[in-house]
């Protein structure tokens, strides 16, 4: 087999969000518009250990974070404190800023009214060890924004998919997972 990236088609999806619209397409990737919550299942897999998100997106309005919580059999772990942003390095200009947090989701990306990007990796989240979450977006906020969060899941447990928390607002775009094959 070649190493390389592997698009992992979710074997299901939910969403929140009045008028909120999401599917999977015959390329395995996701379509989603005006939601305030995505969750993807089946995505993390024995397969592979490692994988990447890839995301174009926007919000609807006032400045926001792409949130996540891991999830297992359709059902995300919120659990107090588990998850730990252990550094943000925003840039704009000459700005940079860096923050700690235990909360019951892990930081993600601001992202902007106009489209924005970001790749989402996650090493071991179908492991039964912590997952280590790394993500990085970019988008034209206040010029140029370069956002970069770190975390990490404390609990040892596997988990197949992921949900998205629009933080309040809804969020618009396309989104591929894929595995590493190595």
């Amino acid at each position: 087999m070649t190493n390389g990236l592997v698009v992992m088609t979710p074997s299901s999806i939910a969403k929140t969000g009045a008028s909120s619209t999401a599917t999977i397409n015959a390329d395995g990737s996701v379509t989603f518009g005006l939601c305030e919550t995505l969750s993807l299942n089946g995505v993390f897999t024995s397969d592979y250990d490692n994988y990447m998100i890839a995301v174009r997106n926007k919000r609807s309005s006032a400045t926001n974070y792409f949130n996540y919580r891991l999830r297992a059999s359709g059902v995300d772990e919120s659990s107090a404190s588990n998850y730990y942003t252990s550094q943000r390095l925003l840039g704009y200009g000459t700005t940079v800023g860096a923050f700690r947090a235990n909360e019951n989701y892990g930081r993600g990306s601001d992202y902007s009214s106009i489209e924005s990007g970001r790749v989402v990796y996650l090493f071991g989240p179908y492991l039964a060890q912590p997952t280590a979450v790394r993500d990085v977006s970019v988008s034209g906020e206040l010029g140029a924004t370069l956002d970069n969060f770190a975390s990490t899941h404390s609990l040892s447990n596997a988990y197949d998919g992921i949900t998205f928390l629009s933080s309040g607002e809804s969020a618009t775009g396309l989104l591929t997972v894929f595995g590493f094959n190595q």
